[in-house]
């Protein structure tokens, strides 16, 4: 009797049905549709993060150059949309040439594959490479020429960013040898983090920053403003890890999906708490700003690992990116003398590199940990060192370019009174 109703469903789906096509067809239709409307609404996900960078980095910078720091928020989010469809995309996902880079394709699609409509595909990977260039704003802010800062967002969303991606994600030669990382710990953040690292150290420190040995504090005018802009961020990340998922048509998409919406969390929550317990006990006042990076440095942290590893290894990445990120912003400050006003190089660079590493530790399958052996560990290393020294000799390059051409720094009366005014015309105050 089961087989004959087996066979009898089996003929039922098979036949025609009133407006063309058979049901398994239109379940196949259904499935597609499922996962695109996933990945399109997590690329909506991750575009909040867009405002979520422009809230904390304005409100971790003073009051005179807001308007310069939101604009340069909306140039990313704009030059890397346009710039990631004309070039980027195809030297991301093209086809593979000698491990480094896809074949260039302006504004197609040669040589990706996928079940989904490709424009959803690169509208949710446009949403990565905005994220990654607009992670170098803040290191750079306060006293970067507008048009030197154009020239930057160029360069990383046209090529920089796609050519390291294509390492991992396109299909490259870190992908063949096994290198994991599921939404972007390298990928995106140690990218963004390694060129802020470059970008600051040519541009040099704030008027101020470093004076008879000393290093001076510069407050941010606005921790009210950072503090919703780090929430947004948390909000964006559920669509930045779960969304790498790729789909969420099955229920081992959705077991994946969930798993990944709880290390994400788990692991941001333990980045806060952790940067809070240490601040408050090295510096004896529990402080929201390096609380608010520990919560970033924790997202950061899981974003390499969040699919492969347990709950409870998410907590302790996260405790581990909190404790590290405030070590190593007092590092980037007070040893490289390198001025950075919000923290991205620590949150991105530092976090983004420890993230990674730590799939080779905690991972499920293959951490060393989990009684994989250091092989994992090995080529989380060496993808994360390739990606990193790849960032930072791109950024130096561009940086120290821009400096000996047209000049990279505005001027010394323009950055005492703010770059609202000077470079844009208008105050975000009134």
């Amino acid at each position: 009797m089961n087989i004959f109703l087996a066979t009898e469903m089996i003929m039922a789906a098979s036949a025609p049905i009133a407006d063309g096509g058979t049901a398994i067809e239109k379940i196949g239709d259904l499935v597609i549709a499922i996962d695109t409307v996933w990945i399109l609404l997590a690329a909506m996900l991750v575009f909040l993060m867009q405002l979520g960078f422009s809230l904390v980095e304005s409100g971790f910078t003073r009051s005179k150059n807001t308007t310069n720091i939101l604009m340069k928020n909306l140039l990313d989010f704009s030059t890397g949309s346009l710039l990631f469809w004309l070039t980027g995309f195809s030297l991301m996902f093209g086809s593979d040439i000698a491990g480094f880079v896809g074949s260039l394709d302006l504004a197609g699609f040669a040589g990706w594959e996928g079940d989904i409509p490709r424009e959803a595909y690169l509208v949710f990977q446009t949403m990565f490479c905005a994220t990654a260039a607009t992670i170098v704003s803040g290191a750079v802010a306060e006293r970067t020429r507008f048009k030197a800062y154009l020239i930057y967002c160029i360069l990383i969303s046209a090529v920089i960013y796609p050519v390291s991606g294509h390492w991992t994600w396109g299909g490259g030669w870190l992908s063949e040898l096994g290198f994991h990382d599921f939404a972007g710990s390298t990928v995106v953040h140690s990218v963004g983090g390694w060129i802020a690292l470059a970008g600051a150290a040519v541009i040099g420190p704030r008027i101020g920053k470093y004076r008879a040995g000393k290093v001076n504090a510069i407050p941010g005018h606005n921790l009210t403003v950072a503090c919703m802009g780090v929430f947004l961020l948390w909000l964006g990340w559920f669509g930045f890890n779960p969304g790498s998922e790729g789909a969420a048509s099955s229920l081992a998409h959705a077991t994946a999906i969930s798993s990944v919406f709880l290390t994400t969390n788990l692991a941001a929550a333990a980045g806060g708490v952790s940067a809070l317990v240490l601040v408050w006990i090295k510096y004896g006042k529990p402080t929201l700003s390096l609380t608010l990076n520990g919560v970033l440095g924790g997202l950061v942290g899981i974003t390499a690992g969040c699919d492969c590893v347990s709950p409870l290894s998410a907590v302790i990445i996260g405790i581990l990116s909190g404790v590290v990120m405030v070590y190593a912003v007092s590092f980037i400050d007070r040893v490289l003398k390198v001025d950075d006003p919000v923290g991205a190089i620590a949150v991105h660079g530092v976090c983004g590199v420890l993230g990674t590493l730590c799939v080779g530790l905690f991972a499920i399958e293959g951490g060393v940990f989990t009684g994989g052996g250091f092989g994992l560990l090995g080529v989380q290393a060496l993808g994360s060192l390739a990606t990193s020294v790849w960032a930072l000799a791109t950024g130096f390059l561009i940086f120290y370019g821009i400096k000996k051409t047209i000049g990279v720094r505005v001027e010394k009366r323009v950055e005492e009174e703010g770059l609202d005014v000077y470079e844009h015309g208008e105050s975000a105050y009134n």
